[in-house]
């Protein structure tokens, strides 16, 4: 019996100067990706770790980076064009926002603004319970965005009280990440469907069409709920048991935000967007609009930081750096993927050197040993710097919430690394109020308390320790 492969590469060492057209294939294969990646402009390290892989990898790594590599969505251009002038102007900023105010605003494009209304939510139970609450009581609409909504007792319940309000002639419009949400079976929402709500997909994929680029790397981690216009929810809580301690045990440990007022328009403006440019849809915008409530400025600055790889600025990456820069007394961080790029790691260490009250907390085991390694490898350098680093350990720590002296707080989507910096889009919420700062501050303390100091004399082996996590660590800028 034939060898098919030994008969293919019999064939190919019988061409004439076989070895010199594989040779010049190469090369016109280096010089034609490589001029394309060069082209893109990206950090020296980054560019020069593309080449030297696409080089070690020839034809093979054009597919890898076609699905891999870095990429940017052109729609930046087209956001206010499409669905800023179509949704009324908020009635703008209270006082003490000025220059992280300004910042977010040239970065994200959406304008410093206020709340009414503000709810810390601490964990699963307490948000689902108000989100619940919030989508019974829907009269217009109720737009849904989220990286994770699983097909469990969560996702049945909250499924359950859409489609109730969609029989009701309320709009429905929910948007899963093709991803996070891949696992849950199509078929679940067809009792959402067959009431009359829409669901769509961000970034399907694609990998039978191999003249459309998957987006497989570029994800929406946002979770975004906005009902009649009036109320909104963010935070980093997904639709999942995972994250719900009331049925579970080793439910996540994380943090989500209900808010009222002017600043739920930065909700809606990203949920818009998003739709709009996963489905094609425009003509429902007005209709939108319409239902929201006029303008009315509320005591608490809060402004909606967006950001993802259809724009270069990095809104919530700028955010972070630039407050922990304007810090006078303290900086607490809280994040479950501690990743972070060289100005972030400047700006911590900057801080404690400068002899303010850093704390970072991280859990103890994240959901991933990769990244809990490479976390773990800038430890030393952040408690040289004075530092403290705390290991959150009764449950997976998933909050994501930054805490700056008495009155800036910050909470999203968003982790502190690369991925959500520059690849996932995100959304966080950026607060000047003293109250709101305190009872951030008051949960920071209950979590630190459940959250054993990193100590500079801990036992650190070679081959358990610090060779996977410098190994970990060269995988920083993708994970």
């Amino acid at each position: 019996m034939q060898n098919p492969l030994r008969d293919l590469w019999e064939w190919l060492a019988s061409i004439p100067h076989i070895g010199l057209y594989l040779a010049l294939g190469w090369a016109l294969y280096l010089v034609c990706l490589g001029g394309w990646i060069v082209l893109q402009k990206r950090t020296p390290v980054a560019t020069l770790s593309w080449l030297l892989g696409l080089a070690a990898l020839p034809y093979v790594g054009f597919l890898v980076y076609l699905v891999l590599g870095p990429q940017r969505i052109r729609r930046h251009r087209l956001r206010r064009a499409r669905s800023h002038v179509s949704l009324p102007e908020a009635a703008g900023a209270g006082e003490g926002s000025m220059e992280l105010a300004t910042l977010a605003q040239a970065t994200s494009g959406l304008p410093a603004s206020t709340a009414t209304d503000v709810r810390l939510l601490v964990d699963g139970g307490a948000k689902y319970e108000a989100l619940l609450e919030a989508v019974r009581g829907a009269r217009h609409h109720v737009h849904l965005e989220y990286y994770i909504f699983a097909a469990d007792r969560t996702g049945t319940a909250l499924r359950d009280a859409l489609a109730e309000r969609a029989r009701a002639g309320v709009a429905v419009r929910v948007l899963l990440d093709a991803v996070g949400s891949g696992a849950c079976p199509r078929g679940f929402f067809q009792p959402l469907l067959d009431a009359g709500g829409e669901l769509a997909w961000f970034h399907p994929m694609h990998f039978g069409r191999i003249w459309r680029r998957t987006w497989i790397n570029l994800r929406s981690h946002r979770k975004i709920v906005v009902v009649d216009g009036r109320i909104g929810f963010t935070g980093g809580i997904n639709i999942t048991d995972e994250e719900n301690e009331r049925l579970r045990d080793d439910a996540y440990r994380d943090l989500h935000l209900r808010v009222e007022g002017d600043a739920v328009r930065g909700l809606q403006l990203l949920f818009v967007e998003d739709w709009s440019y996963a489905t094609g849809q425009r003509d429902f915008i007005s209709s939108v609009a319409q239902a929201m409530p006029p303008p009315a400025p509320g005591p608490i600055a809060a402004q909606v930081l967006g950001s993802g790889p259809d724009s270069p600025w990095e809104s919530i990456h700028r955010l972070h750096v630039a407050a922990i820069h304007e810090a006078k007394q303290r900086v607490w961080l809280a994040t479950p993927y501690f990743v972070p790029g060289e100005a972030a790691m400047m700006a911590l260490t900057s801080a404690a050197l400068g002899g303010l009250d850093v704390r970072v907390m991280v859990p103890r085991r994240s959901d991933s040993l990769t990244v809990t390694l490479a976390a773990r490898s800038y430890y030393d350098e952040l408690m040289e710097a004075g530092v403290r680093v705390y290991e959150y350990g009764p449950r997976m720590l998933h909050s994501k919430a930054l805490l700056v002296d008495e009155s800036l707080a910050m909470v999203g989507s968003a982790n502190f690394d690369s991925r959500s910096f520059s690849l996932n889009f995100e959304v966080a919420v950026l607060f000047r109020d003293a109250g709101i700062a305190a009872e951030l501050a008051r949960h920071f303390e209950v979590d630190l308390a459940s959250a054993p100091r990193v100590r500079a004399d801990r036992a650190r082996p070679l081959w358990s320790a610090r060779l996977p996590e410098a190994l970990a660590r060269l995988l920083s800028p993708v994970l």
